[in-house]
């Protein structure tokens, strides 16, 4: 007998067996889908890991109830990286499963119950709203949960269909539900009997009687022979026409409906168009990226802002793509992609795919399943695309490498995109670029070790100078009263004369909302969340409270809860408070806002994008969102008004954060023609890491940051492995925490730091406690640490009084 390890969509910690029915030993494969029982009535979808010939020594296995697929939906490649992630990011292969499947190839369980016959039809000792059910199932025989809902126009059925079970009524089983449905569309055909040109003439006669029938035949015959096929809804849309006329002619047998399936995501054909031409700094670059591939799996191109990266890349990808390999082009943030995805259609048509969250379930399925075929030969998207079935990989482009975004926070697996693509790359034998202006310290690092090789691009594109920076000094201008709504005055002079010369300004604030905190001018009271250990962010435009952490909305507050007074004032500034006082400042000019909140559709930020592009915003003020790798040509002043902000964070990254931040957004200023103007509002204007930006020195601030990081055993000297230890009690976190970190202390001694509560002690209810685990950079070490802390995990919440812990371990987390 065959046995197959199938990898389910929960966080289980082993894979179960289950053994193959004779009848599908030849179909199945590794990759596969298939429907498996779990438990007494559970059904679940899960993806065949393995077959093999061994049956598992401790349980009886159960067979498998339903091959999903005539073909695998991943291949082995993809198997073995979710297996390297689990184990690397400590995590289980379902995390993996669920992060990389989209929703609807896991296929949805849904409850049926079937009615008992064995009960009969006496309902005496049943309620009124089990007699309901009851009867309903006694007549269809059977039902689900969704169509008791209905029956009791109520949704919380459950307590119903329990005593219903309880009392032998009826049954439950699971079905699985196949959620994804393909797109349809009708299109229209010509009856066979009018394709000869003289079979036309009598039906013009026929139709001259029947104006618009007349000019409907004759607009699907104009669309026939210019586009080759005619959709009902462009058919109706040219012509003017109705559907009711549409139906006369199809009633007639003059035209004929026709029911396709069509994609939800259209490719177009490949066509490549290089049609530029690199520089000598970039010629150079370029062979020394071809020159370090010979040599090294991973290059670093560190080029400085507008030095023309993309340009690189592109030429790069042509090679690639015309020696038949998929190309994968990584960005941290679905915002960069907009612009990006219209310069790489430009040059190679219509074969790129784009993925990310914002796309919808049934087009994530189609992306799939192209990029698993290799229709799909470059796909641009954020981290998770890293997660789809490349077929013959050859290259992955990942900008802006210094990024945070491309670490994943929550849920599992939480995974470092780099560092996965890195390892996803090797088993495709395949080349990683890495593309920055300001590298992560440990990219930089392992370049100057020479694991990679490294690229420098100093110049920018077209000779343009790199933009000046002046830092201002807030508490001078505070103290001569000419700051006037969070703008100096040098900040204020420099956008009138932007504005006077028809350029653009981009202004970077790292908060959104109105004001990060309300603060009572009698008492001192600030309004926090309910939930979470965090002050709540006014949001003006919808005069409410948010907190930034768990999500909950609260009504503006008006009163102080703790003394009564209504002396409640907005306090410092976000992105929505810079938009206010722009408008006051400057009343003709067009300005927008960038950040989560005015950024809400799949299509809004591409919008925004072309109408700075086309010149119809003026000033645009937002987040980080304005800072990744956007190109504006026509933008000449960039402001940071508060860089204090960026420098102050309890992190051992703080300065690496603020230095790449600043140097990013400056680097959208000046990108065309003349040199573009920079103004930092700071007040400790003597800080280091103001005087790397100002000369715009990467080295600098490196150097500086390597020896401390040295000094201290942080990245990338050392691994940091950082364990979360919540518990909705306080006292049970703690305490959990306190056992963890003494039976650790003996095993790591000083490479492990804490237990502490974090700077926000309690998120969504839950209390927080944290330790720190510093590795070295030694493979054998820490996969021992990494089973030493499982094995004490599982050792913790054995006990009673901790089995509701939870534990997060986040390895390398940033």
């Amino acid at each position: 007998m065959k046995f197959a390890d199938v990898i389910l969509p929960l966080a289980l910690p082993r894979n179960y067996t289950y053994s193959v029915p004779p009848e599908m030993e030849a179909s199945i494969r590794p990759g596969s889908r298939v429907a498996v029982p779990l438990g007494r009535q559970k059904k679940y979808a899960g993806i065949v890991k393995a077959i093999h010939d061994l049956p598992p020594a401790s349980y009886k296995t159960k067979p498998i109830m339903d091959l999903l697929d005539k073909d695998p939906v991943v291949y082995p490649t993809q198997l073995a990286f979710w297996e390297w992630m689990a184990q690397y990011y400590m995590c289980n292969e379902g995390d993996v499963l669920n992060a990389a499947l989209p929703a609807h190839l896991k296929l949805s369980s849904e409850t049926v119950l079937l009615y008992n016959d064995a009960y009969g039809d006496d309902y005496s000792d049943l309620n009124d709203h089990e007699y309901l059910v009851a009867e309903a199932l006694h007549i269809r025989k059977e039902l689900r949960i969704g169509e008791v809902q209905l029956i009791l126009d109520r949704s919380d059925v459950y307590s119903v269909i329990k005593q219903l079970i309880d009392k032998k009524v009826c049954l439950v089983y699971e079905e699985l539900k196949e959620v994804y449905k393909e797109k349809t569309e009708k299109f229209i055909l010509l009856h066979p009997d009018y394709e000869r040109e003289e079979a036309l003439a009598p039906l013009f006669d026929e139709l001259a009687r029947a104006p618009k029938q007349m000019e409907l035949l004759l607009a699907y015959l104009h669309l026939i022979r210019t586009q080759g096929e005619v959709a009902q809804s462009e058919l109706l849309k040219k012509s003017g026409a109705s559907s009711a006329q549409l139906k006369g002619l199809v009633e007639k047998g003059v035209l004929v409906v026709d029911n396709r399936i069509v994609g939800r995501i259209r490719m177009g054909k490949m066509e490549m168009q290089i049609n530029f031409d690199l520089s000598p700094a970039q010629e150079t670059a370029l062979a020394g990226v071809r020159k370090c591939f010979e040599e090294k799996q991973v290059t670093l191109l560190h080029g400085v802002t507008s030095s023309g990266k993309t340009q690189l890349y592109v030429k790069l990808m042509e090679e690639y793509l015309a020696a038949g390999k998929q190309v994968l082009y990584l960005l941290p943030e679905i915002a960069l992609t907009a612009q990006i995805i219209r310069r790489l259609q430009k040059h190679f048509g219509g074969q790129i795919g784009i993925y990310h969250s914002r796309f919808s379930n049934n087009e994530r399925v189609e992306i799939w399943n192209k990029v698993k075929s290799g229709e799909i030969r470059i796909l641009l998207g954020a981290r998770s695309s890293l997660l789809l079935p490349f077929r013959d990989l050859g290259l992955i482009v990942l900008d802006e490498e210094h990024d945070a975004s491309f670490k994943q926070q929550d849920p599992a697996p939480r995974y470092h995109a780099r560092d996965a693509a890195i390892y996803y790359a090797g088993l495709f034998k395949a080349k990683v670029l890495l593309g920055s202006a300001t590298p992560s310290l440990e990219s930089y690092f392992n370049a100057q070790q020479g694991k990679y090789g490294l690229v420098t691009l100093t110049e920018r594109y077209g000779g343009v100078n790199m933009p000046a920076i002046e830092i201002v000094d807030m508490k001078k201008e505070l103290a001569l009263k000419e700051v006037v709504g969070n703008f100096t005055s040098v900040l204020r002079d420099q956008i009138r004369q932007s504005l006077a010369a028809g350029k653009q300004v981009i202004l970077f604030q790292n908060r959104r909302g109105y004001a990060p905190f309300l603060l009572c001018t009698t008492c001192g009271w600030i309004p926090n969340c309910k939930q979470c250990d965090v002050s709540l962010t006014y949001h003006k435009h919808q005069d409410q409270m948010h907190c930034h952490y768990c999500g909950t909305r609260y009504p503006y507050i008006y009163t102080c809860a703790a003394c009564g007074s209504q002396t409640l004032v907005p306090k410092n500034f976000g992105t929505e408070k810079i938009e206010e006082d722009l408008q006051e400042l400057f009343p003709t000019a067009r300005i927008a806002r960038m950040d989560v909140d005015a950024i809400r559709s799949k299509d809004s930020h591409n919008k925004m994008i072309q109408l700075l592009e086309q010149g119809e915003i003026d000033i645009l003020v937002g987040t980080q969102m304005v800072v990744k790798g956007l190109d504006f040509e026509n933008v000449n002043l960039v402001g940071i008004l508060s860089a204090d902000s960026l420098l102050s964070y309890p992190d051992f990254r703080v300065n690496e954060r603020a230095f790449q931040l600043m140097e990013q957004v400056s680097g959208r200023s000046g990108r065309k023609d003349g040199q573009g103007r920079v103004i930092v509002q700071a007040s400790n204007t003597r800080h280091h890491i103001l005087e790397c930006v100002t000369a715009h020195d990467y080295r600098a601030m490196y150097d500086n940051e390597i020896a401390e990081r040295e000094q201290f055993a942080y990245p990338p000297f050392f691994r940091l492995i950082k364990l979360t230890i919540k518990h909705k009690k306080q006292q049970v976190a703690e305490q959990a925490a306190l056992i963890l970190g003494n039976w650790l202390r003996p095993h790591l001694g000083a490479q492990l730091v804490g237990p502490a509560a974090p700077p926000v002690g309690r998120v969504r209810g839950f209390y927080l406690q944290e330790m720190l685990v510093k590795l070295p950079r030694d493979v054998k070490k820490i996969t021992q640490a990494k089973q030493l802390l499982k094995s004490l995990f599982e050792q913790l919440t054995i006990e009673k009084q901790f089995r509701s812990v939870i534990i997060t371990p986040d390895v390398d987390c940033v």
